[in-house]
């Protein structure tokens, strides 16, 4: 090959003196303390020797969005309806907690209404469906009354059961 097809040999661009002088300037750069900006600020004005200080103004000019307000009304109806519920779930637990004769009717009879109820619809539903819908069966073939049996034995470790329909 050539001379003039292969590539340059790489040439540093910096001297050794140069690159440790750099390196030297950057560690520099890493560890100097950033100046620091002030967060607060202490109001040096002298107060006045005797009464209380003179007022300042503080122009105050928020604006609550209306959605903000009506999520602060709902937030308190939400919580006055939670307390309403805590209260009631209280009252029923306190008579969940009285094993006398009214304890228990306070128990079984608000279940036994919702069940009454449950088993009405239940056979509402049914007796709908069944006047709707009425088979009739008509059987044209042959019909015939014949003993069968089934012996089903069952035995061993795991059981397996095996029908056998003897005629």
């Amino acid at each position: 090959m050539p001379d003039h097809d292969q590539p340059p040999a790489w040439q540093p661009r910096m001297t050794d003196v140069e690159a440790t002088a750099e390196a030297r300037r950057i560690i520099a750069d890493a560890y100097r303390p950033v100046p620091q900006m002030p967060t607060s600020y202490r109001d040096e004005t002298p107060l006045p020797p005797y009464g209380s200080t003179p007022p300042v103004p503080q122009p105050d000019c928020r604006i609550v969005p209306a959605w903000a307000a009506g999520m602060a009304v709902a937030g308190i109806g939400t919580g006055a309806a939670f307390v309403g519920v805590g209260c009631g779930i209280w009252l029923a637990c306190k008579g969940f907690a009285a094993v006398t004769l009214t304890g228990v009717l306070f128990v079984t009879l608000p279940t036994a209404a919702v069940a009454a109820v449950a088993a009405a619809i239940g056979s509402a539903v049914r007796a709908i469906k069944t006047t709707r819908s009425e088979t009739h069966h008509h059987y044209a073939g042959p019909v015939r009354l014949e003993h069968h049996t089934i012996t089903a034995p069952a035995y061993g470790l795991i059981a397996r059961n095996r029908n056998n329909l003897t005629r």
